[in-house]
C-alpha cells in the first residue's frame, strides 16, 4: 500500500511539474512576444507617421498600411526579417506619391533598404536617416525634395548605392560622404548642386588606381571611397577641376556643370554666374552615432522542487504571472491604437511642428506675427469676403503693401497633423507661384495662442471680376476690348500654372470671385479656396473639388487641369455675357448658350445686350475656344498652352481698335490714365 500511494504521489508531482514547466515556457513566450512587439511599434508608429505624411497617393498604395495592425510585415512595399520582429526593407516606387520624408524614419533602426524611387515627394532630407546604420540602399531618386544632403549620411557606412537624381537639393555636396567605404555607386545628376567636388587627395596618383585612395589617411571627400564604381555629378552647378582620384569615371558624368574644362560640354557664363565659388569650406566632422547590438536571450531555470506543496505554489505564481502578461499585452495593443488614430497633437506640438521645406524655397515668404497682421487688418474688423471655411480681411502692412489675409475658420481641437501637413503643403505650393496673372504669396501664420493658421496675399485694389460682372449702375460696364483683355490675362496665368509650373497647380474653385483685378485691371488667380482641400481628410475621394460639374478627388489636385479647362469655358461665357453660371431662369450658361455657339447667325445672342460695340471674329474665336472647352470627353480638351496661343494669335487687345466705335473705350482709357 506504501508503495502504490508513493507511485500516485510521484505521478502526481510529475504531472504538477510539467504542467508548470508548460506555463513557464509560455510565460517566457508571452514576455518575449510583448517585448518584440514593444521593438516594432516604434517601426510601426514610424511608418504610419510617413503614411500621414503623404497626402496624395493615386494608386492607392498604402490603402492596406491599417495602423490597427500592429504587424507591418504584410503592408504593400514593406519587408521585414525572416522572424518578422524587424522592418528591414521599404520599396514603394513610381507610386506618384505626393508628401514630405519625416524624420520618425530614423527609428527604423534595422533598414537595410529605403527606395521611394519615381514619386512626388517634397521637402528636404531629414538628418534622421542618418541614424540608420544598417542602410545599405538609399535611392530617393526622381522626386521634387529640396534642400542640402545633409552630412549625417556620412555615417551610413555601410552604404553601397545613393541615388538622389533629378531632384532639386542644393548646397554643397559634404565630404562626410567619403566616409562611405563601401559605396559603389552614386547618383547625383540633375539637381541644384554647387561648389567643388569634395575629392581632395594626391595629384601624383594614376587615376586608374583610385582604389589605392582610400588607404591614405590624408585623402578627404572621394578619393577615400575605394569601391566607388558609377558615380554621376551630371547638370548641376558644380565648379573647378574634375578630380584626379575621380578622373576614371566616364567623362559624361560631368556633364552640364560649371567646370573648367574645355573639352566636357559644360553650363554656360551666364547659367554659372551663380555658381557657388571653387574654394571649399572647412569640413566639419559628422557626428557619428553608435548604436548598440540587440540580443535576444531566453533562459530559463528550475530548480527541483522537495515538496508537493511549494510545486503547487510555484505554478499557481507563474500561472499569474502569465495572465498579467496576457492582459498588459491587451492594454498595450489598445493603447497604441488610441494613439495612432486619429493623429493628434497638443497645441505645443502643433506649434512646435517642424515645416520639412527648404529655406531657399521660402526666401521671399515671410512668418508673420498674429499681432502684425491685427494691426495691419483693423483688428480683423476690415473684412472683404468670407466662407463657411475662411474669412478674408484687408489690411495694409506699415509702410508695406496692402495685403488680403485669408484666415481658417476651424477650431483648435479639430486642427490634426493631416491638417498641419496640408497647411505645409500649402505654403509649398503656393510659394512656388511668381507670375502677373498669379496671386503672390507674401507670408503665413501659425500662432497656437490663440490657434492661427494664415496666409497672406498681394492685394488687388479693384475687386473680384465677379463683383463687376454682375454689378449695377455707372462705371459698371466694361469694354470689348477690356474683356479681352481680361480673357488673355486669365489664359496666360491658366498656362503658366499647368504648362510652367512641376508639378501643374490647379485653382480649386476657378470662377469669376477667385479672378482678383489690379488697379489697371490685370486679372490675378488667387486660390482662396484651398482650405478646402485642407480641411479634407485624405481618404480616396473624400472630399469633390469641382468645376462646373468637372469634379476632383483631394489627391487629384494637381492633375485635374482639364476641370480647369471646363471652368475657364464658363468664365469666358460669363465674361462677354455678362450672366452669372446659374440662374433659376436659364439655368447652368454652359446650357443655355450651346444653341448659340455653333451658329454664326445666332452667336451675338450670347453677347451681354448692354455691349453695344464687339467684333464678330473675335466672337467666333470665342465660342470656339468655349466648344472645345467643353467637350465631354476631358481628354478630348485642349490644354491651355493651346487655347492661349489660340486667343493670342487672333484677338487684338489694342485700345486703338475699340477707340472709334466705342465711347465707353475712350472712358476707360481716360480712366486707366
Amino acid at each position: 500500500m506504501k508503495e502504490e500511494g508513493t507511485t500516485e504521489c510521484r505521478k502526481l508531482w510529475e504531472k504538477m511539474e510539467s504542467c508548470t514547466s508548460l506555463l513557464f515556457l509560455g510565460l517566457v513566450s508571452m514576455l518575449s512576444f510583448v517585448a518584440s512587439n514593444k521593438v516594432v511599434s516604434n517601426e510601426v508608429a514610424a511608418l504610419t507617421t510617413f503614411k500621414e505624411a503623404v497626402y496624395e497617393d493615386p494608386h492607392l498604395v498604402l490603402s492596406n498600411w491599417n495602423t490597427l495592425d500592429s504587424d507591418p510585415c504584410d503592408w504593400n512595399g514593406v519587408s521585414c526579417t525572416a522572424t518578422r520582429d524587424h522592418v528591414i526593407k521599404l520599396n514603394i516606387s513610381g507610386a506618384l506619391l505626393r508628401g514630405f520624408l519625416t524624420p520618425e524614419f530614423g527609428k527604423i533602426t534595422y533598414l537595410q533598404e529605403l527606395i521611394l524611387h519615381g514619386n512626388n515627394l517634397i521637402g528636404i532630407i531629414p538628418k534622421e536617416l542618418g541614424m540608420l546604420t544598417s542602410l545599405k540602399v538609399l535611392d530617393l531618386g526622381k522626386n521634387q525634395l529640396s534642400g542640402p544632403i545633409p552630412p549625417e549620411l556620412g555615417n551610413l557606412t555601410q552604404l553601397v548605392k545613393i541615388n538622389l537624381q533629378s531632384n532639386g537639393l542644393t548646397g554643397r555636396l559634404p565630404p562626410a560622404l567619403g566616409n562611405l567605404k563601401y559605396l559603389q555607386e552614386l547618383r547625383l545628376d540633375r539637381n541644384k548642386l554647387q561648389g567643388p567636388v569634395p575629392a581632395g587627395g594626391s595629384s601624383n596618383f594614376a587615376s586608374n588606381m583610385h582604389g589605392m585612395y582610400a588607404s591614405n589617411a590624408n585623402f578627404t571627400g572621394f578619393c577615400r571611397s575605394s569601391q566607388l564604381k558609377v558615380a554621376d555629378f551630371s547638370y548641376n552647378f558644380f565648379v573647378g577641376s574634375i578630380p584626379k582620384c575621380l578622373e576614371y569615371l566616364p567623362r559624361s558624368s560631368f556633364h552640364g556643370n560649371c567646370l573648367h574644362l574645355k573639352d566636357i560640354k559644360q553650363r554656360t557664363s551666364v547659367q554659372c554666374a551663380g555658381a557657388s565659388p571653387a574654394e571649399s569650406h572647412p569640413v566639419v566632422k559628422p557626428k557619428h552615432h553608435h548604436v548598440a547590438e540587440h540580443v535576444s536571450k531566453h533562459q530559463g531555470t528550475s530548480k527541483p522542487a522537495w515538496l508537493l506543496a511549494l510545486e503547487i505554489a510555484t505554478g499557481t505564481m507563474v500561472g499569474s504571472l502569465f495572465l498579467i502578461a496576457i492582459v498588459t499585452a491587451f492594454q498595450r495593443c489598445n493603447k497604441k491604437s488610441s494613439i495612432i488614430i486619429p493623429w493628434k497633437k497638443s497645441s505645443s506640438d502643433k506649434e512646435n511642428m517642424a515645416i520639412y521645406i527648404d529655406s531657399e524655397m521660402l526666401k521671399d515668404v515671410m512668418r508673420y506675427s498674429r499681432q502684425e497682421l491685427e494691426v495691419a487688418c483693423e483688428d480683423f474688423s476690415n473684412i472683404i469676403g468670407s466662407s463657411p471655411d475662411s474669412v478674408v480681411y484687408k489690411g495694409t502692412m506699415k509702410g508695406g503693401p496692402e495685403i488680403a489675409v485669408i484666415s481658417l475658420c476651424i477650431k483648435e481641437e479639430n486642427w490634426t497633423g493631416h491638417h498641419e501637413l496640408y497647411f505645409q503643403r500649402e505654403v509649398v505650393d503656393l510659394a512656388r507661384l511668381n507670375h502677373d496673372n498669379t496671386g503672390k504669396l507674401l507670408g503665413y501664420c501659425r500662432e497656437s495662442t490663440p490657434f492661427t493658421r494664415m496666409l497672406v496675399f498681394d492685394y488687388a485694389s479693384n475687386g473680384t471680376l465677379y463683383e463687376h460682372l454682375h454689378c449695377y449702375g455707372e462705371g459698371c460696364q466694361f469694354s470689348w476690348t477690356r474683356r479681352m483683355k481680361i480673357i488673355i490675362g486669365i489664359a496666360r496665368g491658366l498656362k503658366y500654372l499647368h504648362n510652367e509650373v512641376e508639378p501643374p497647380f490647379t485653382i480649386s474653385e476657378l470662377n469669376s470671385n477667385s479672378i482678383y483685378l489690379t488697379e489697371d485691371f490685370s486679372p490675378k488667380l488667387v486660390d482662396f479656396e484651398s482650405w478646402k482641400s485642407i480641411l479634407e481628410r485624405s481618404e480616396k475621394n473624400s472630399g469633390s473639388i469641382s468645376s462646373q460639374g468637372a469634379g476632383n478627388s483631394l489627391e487629384a489636385r494637381h492633375l485635374d487641369t482639364k476641370g480647369n479647362v471646363y471652368a475657364f469655358a464658363v468664365l469666358l461665357l460669363e465674361i462677354i455675357s455678362g450672366r452669372p453660371p446659374y440662374c433659376k431662369d436659364k439655368g447652368y450658361l454652359v446650357d443655355w448658350a450651346r444653341e448659340y455657339l455653333e451658329v454664326p447667325d445666332v452667336m451675338s445672342n450670347v453677347v451681354d445686350p448692354e455691349l453695344k460695340h464687339f467684333r464678330d471674329e473675335e466672337l467666333k474665336v470665342i465660342c470656339e475656344v468655349v466648344s472645345l472647352c467643353i467637350n465631354a470627353d476631358p481628354t478630348a480638351r485642349p490644354s491651355m498652352r493651346e487655347l492661349c496661343s489660340m486667343l493670342e494669335t487672333r484677338i487684338d487687345t489694342s485700345i486703338s481698335v475699340d477707340l472709334k466705335a466705342s465711347s465707353l473705350a475712350w472712358a476707360e482709357l481716360a480712366l486707366s490714365s
